[in-house]
């Protein structure tokens, strides 16, 4: 799990400045979770992230942004509330959910979302 910077973003994630179409440049899933310092319902979520990047190592990357410091790449998602959780297939378009999902949906989301076994 990394925090991810705007520039890190647009490295490996989508480069929005050149690409307005949804181009993912991972090479395999992603989760990112908007996050903030201040947020107990965030600080309950890293431990359950932590475990399934362990879990799902070099199946699926999990990166961290922090609202606060990264308010760009925020605004450009609408984050309104935190935590929000983005899933990113391979292929195919990201879903955003909110809050402090409980293991189990995130597995799920994993599973059906991210097509990650």
């Amino acid at each position: 799990m990394k925090n991810l910077t705007l520039a890190d973003f647009k490295a490996n994630v989508h480069d929005f400045e050149n690409n307005k179409e949804w181009k993912f440049l991972g090479d395999k899933p992603a989760i990112i979770d908007f996050f903030a310092d201040w947020c107990g319902p965030c600080k309950m979520l890293t431990p359950v992230l932590e475990e399934l990047s362990q879990k799902y190592e070099g199946k699926i990357d999990i990166y961290k942004v922090d609202t606060e410091v990264e308010e760009e790449l925020s605004a450009m998602f609408g984050i309104r509330s935190i935590p929000s959780i983005l899933f990113i297939p391979q292929d195919g378009q990201p879903q955003m959910a909110q809050g402090a999902l409980p293991m189990n949906t995130l597995e799920q989301a994993i599973q059906e979302v991210l097509q990650v076994q």
